[in-house]
């Protein structure tokens, strides 16, 4: 039975790959690494018309070979970068590390965590080093009115 909310509720991820253009392929120009997972949208404006939060998922798999994954961007929104682990015994433990770097400092993520960056910061790269096991990577972009389009949409160098 569909209820009154039911429009509220997101069934299916949609792809969310090409949304953001410092990221992944669109970005660097080459294959997304094979450890990358794809990029899914549990919450945005496209699909929930009233959503003031784009928030995606992705999976990072295990790997020897560090790679690149984000290219350096800022934009007019707050963000929330979320690194979590697999390890039920061990949540806090991140099972790789994750390189971030913020208006060009250098930061490694290796525990389980979560990232605030404040609208107007520059970010990124964000690359990834030995991952031992899967990583759930989320991103929660705080746009206030749905409109995520702003220096993600130029790429910098």
């Amino acid at each position: 039975m569909t209820g009154t909310y039911e429009h509220l509720i997101v069934r299916h991820m949609g792809d969310t790959s090409d949304d953001l253009v410092n990221e992944g392929a669109v970005a660097t120009g080459e294959p997304r690494p094979s450890h990358i997972g794809d990029a899914f949208a549990l919450m945005r404006a496209e699909d929930v018309p009233q959503s003031k939060v784009h928030m995606t998922y992705s999976w990072i798999l295990p790997t020897e070979e560090g790679s690149h994954w984000v290219n350096e961007h800022q934009h007019d929104y707050d963000e929330v970068l979320v690194f979590l682990g697999s390890d039920p015994d061990d949540p806090h433990d991140l099972g790789g590390e994750a390189y971030l770097w913020i208006e060009g400092e250098k930061y490694t993520i290796n525990s389980s965590g979560a990232v605030y960056i404040p609208a107007g910061t520059r970010h990124c790269p964000l690359d990834w080093g030995t991952i031992t096991r899967p990583i759930r990577f989320n991103a929660i972009s705080l746009s206030g009115d749905g409109n995520y389009n702003s220096d993600e949409n130029v790429p910098k160098a």
